[in-house]
């Protein structure tokens, strides 16, 4: 590891200064000449038919500019297509809802005014007929088809197989059979700032589009296509961005609905998401219905699991319809169970529409399968830890071909698990446990979970010019939410070309300047972005020896390069010098495979008996992400997953009424961790390196989320000294209090 303040070192973000000073500028905080404010008026029932929308009362409230339903327009665009196309087929997703609502805060008509106050006067003006509907909200219920909510299609969207069925008689042959049933309930994302667009009609027909956006040329071709507009007629720029976790992917129905405004109106039109919105009507994740069956021998290794997972995919089948099968395909966890049979259904619901939120599908798969672990070695009288290291994957096993379909790059997964028992203090903190059950005292329990987890998709775009004045910019096609790649992206650059990080400026979430790009989602980052802006960097280097071999007549391979100089032939050229006459530039497209991060939590808890309350007492998580460049920032991306996780674990759940209606509406009613409730966390890690690119990294910032849960469920089942599947999260005093009884 590098001291602090040099090339891959443990730096301080660059970026935190703006932010923390005020200065950063939000989609809110723009100032657009002429810009309007839109509210949506949404639907308060989860299913039904919608039979009229009138807003003859909203378009004369004073100040309103416009308001429309989709009866208003001559064609309503439809949000693009994402997935395989035969799962949205029939089952388009309109701008404004049509003839069906299909979840609660679903937006059936748009109403734009000179101020936000003044259109969500226009839209509590409004009216909406509907008759409704039954709501079904669990996707196993949903699954039967007897409420449909596409008349003449199942519910079922997607469903998949994978891993070969498994041999009947593992079940008789194996000295013991566990089988346990799982919730994982729906989760709100809670970015600090919630979704947010501004769209300005341009000269010439086209649209400038500010947005809070993980991906903006996806964004850029969306719009493109329902718009019909080319996709040079669109420019799409990402400001500062409070927070995404997955939910800022997509182009969202809100989306094209503003900029239909916009067109219309021929003014720009900003809509920013409040909280009670994102609470009701916004993106969710997670979602799953499980049942997991794990075979055994008397020894303790581990024969066979099958796993039938169904996800909420909510009311509109979208991003959200792989979840399942990612789930599935991490199935078989860090352990080499030589059968592996999985089924993941996508399931549509009367709730909001599914997508991807930090951990998108493994922390589901983790759930199942570490809480199943400790059920079997409860069911063996192992001691859990030593029950995984009798099934891990051996690190002469790697490259490592799962039996669900996935090829593990790298791992050593027993290190982490020692690293993190031994930091916890794992044989004391028993000692203390079985002294406690002897003599009395509040009870403890510990719990585990190893974990691996796939990162990174798809290539990216990154490019690099040295200026004549020493300095480099560096164009990445990714698209920071936070992750502070104005930091790390600049020391990549900088211990790769040996010169100052803060001579490197990056440019990236605008698609007039950045050519192409991809996006920062999946934890692919540096992965995939740092790893295009490292093979930029060797281009560059070679195109500056061949420039300077030129320059002294001499055969490029006797020309060398180091700290930001080339020599050839006696004389030494800076990149500045070489860039003085003609710009010196390179491009790449990096185009790496999916990494396995993975990594052991244990947590400490203590749980009161009589009020059902958990304390965590420690929290130890050891993760490898492979080449760490930045540890500062990658540790503080860690212990915000750990918080989320946290949250998953014993406060967060989107629980609506019988009708299908959220009944959160603020965040005094859906509980996030606050730094009170934050345990003593220990990080730490283990290297090992991605094998296929040149830089090592895998995906970081998913980790807490996944590992977390897991570990706290296992440690609160130990203290209380139960099976797991008797708790449901997130454990409340109440849920914690029953299963004690």
């Amino acid at each position: 590891m590098a001291e602090p303040g040099t090339p891959g070192g443990s730096v301080t973000r660059v970026e935190d200064g703006p932010l923390v000073s005020g200065h950063g500028c939000f989609v809110a905080d723009l100032r657009v000449p002429g810009c309007t404010e839109a509210a949506f008026v949404r639907s308060d029932t989860a299913h039904g038919r919608l039979r009229a929308v009138d807003l003859g009362v909203s378009r004369q409230v004073p100040g309103v500019l416009g308001a429309w339903s989709a009866g208003d327009l001559e064609e309503i665009p439809l949000v693009p297509v994402l997935m395989d196309p035969d799962v949205d087929g029939g089952r388009p997703w309109p701008a404004l809802a049509v003839d069906r609502v299909r979840y609660s805060g679903e937006p059936v008509a748009i109403v734009v005014a000179e101020d936000r106050y003044l259109a969500e006067d226009g839209r509590d003006a409004a009216r909406v007929t509907l008759d409704p509907l039954p709501a079904v909200l669990d996707p196993q219920v949903a699954a039967r088809d007897e409420v449909l909510l596409y008349p003449g299609r199942s519910n079922v969207a997607v469903e998949t197989t994978l891993g070969d069925p498994i041999d009947a008689g593992v079940w008789e042959r194996a000295a013991v059979v566990v089988e346990a049933r799982y919730r994982y309930p729906l989760l709100c994302h809670t970015s600090m700032e919630a979704r947010a667009i501004l769209v300005r009609p341009d000269t010439g027909g086209g649209i400038t589009v500010w947005c809070s956006h993980q991906a903006p040329h996806r964004l850029r071709g969306d719009l493109a296509d329902a718009l019909g507009l080319e996709a040079d007629k669109v420019r799409v720029v990402v400001p500062d961005v409070g927070g995404a976790f997955g939910g800022k992917s997509e182009t969202w129905p809100e989306y094209l609905a503003v900029a239909l405004a916009a067109l219309r109106l021929d003014r720009p039109v900003r809509w920013v998401e409040d909280r009670k919105e994102a609470l009701t009507a916004g993106p969710r994740g997670r979602g799953q219905s499980q049942w997991v069956r794990l075979a055994s021998d008397a020894g303790g290794h581990l024969l066979a699991l099958e796993m039938q997972t169904d996800a909420a995919v909510g009311g509109y089948p979208h991003t959200g319809s792989f979840l399942p099968e990612v789930t599935g395909r991490m199935a078989a966890g860090t352990y080499a169970i030589p059968q592996v049979c999985v089924r993941a259904r996508a399931v549509v619901t009367t709730t909001p529409p599914l997508c991807p939120y930090r951990g998108a599908g493994r922390p589901e798969a983790a759930y199942a399968v570490e809480c199943t672990v400790d059920l079997m070695a409860r069911r063996l009288g192992m001691d859990p830890a030593q029950l995984r290291r009798l099934n891990f994957v051996r690190p002469e096993a790697f490259p490592f071909d799962t039996p669900t379909g996935f090829r593990y790059d790298s791992g050593d997964y027993a290190a982490a698990l020692d690293l993190a028992l031994r930091t916890v203090g794992y044989a004391d903190w028993r000692s203390e446990q079985a002294r406690r059950r002897a003599h009395g005292g509040t009870p403890l329990g510990l719990g585990i979970c190893t974990y691996v987890e796939r990162s990174g998709a798809g290539g990216e775009y990154g490019a690099l010019e040295a200026h004549a004045d020493g300095s480099f910019t560096a164009t990445s096609g990714c698209c920071s939410t936070g992750q502070g790649h104005a930091t790390t992206f600049a020391q990549v650059v900088a211990s790769e070309l040996g010169v100052d990080r803060r001579r490197v400026r990056l440019i990236e979430a605008d698609t007039a300047v950045v050519p192409d790009g991809v996006g920062s989602f999946a934890s692919r980052s540096m992965q995939s972005g740092g790893e295009a802006l490292l093979q930029a960097a060797h281009d560059l280097v070679s195109e500056a020896r061949e420039r300077a071999a030129a320059r002294t007549g001499v055969r490029v391979d006797t020309a060398s390069f180091e700290r930001g100089a080339v020599r050839a032939n006696g004389s030494t050229f800076t990149l500045a010098e070489l860039a003085a006459d003609r710009p010196l530039r390179s491009e790449a497209r990096a185009e790496p495979p999916q990494a396995f991060p993975f990594g052991a939590y244990v947590a400490v808890v203590e749980v009161d008996p009589e009020l059902g309350t958990v304390h965590v007492v420690r929290l130890v998580a050891v993760d490898d992400y492979g080449t760490v460049v930045n540890p500062l920032v990658v540790r503080g991306q860690t212990y915000g997953s750990i918080a989320q996780g946290l949250g998953q674990a014993l406060y967060e759940a989107d629980v609506h009424d019988e009708e299908g209606v959220p009944r959160a509406v603020s965040l005094l009613d859906y509980l996030l961790p606050t730094l009170s409730e934050m345990p003593e966390v220990a990080m730490d890690e283990t290297c090992t390196p991605n094998p296929n690119t040149l830089l090592g990294a895998k995906g970081a910032g998913e980790a807490g989320c996944i590992g977390t849960p897991p570990a706290v469920v296992n440690a609160v089942a130990d203290a209380l000294r139960i099976d797991p599947t008797v708790l449901a999260i997130p454990l409340t005093p109440r849920v914690c209090w029953e299963a004690g009884r």
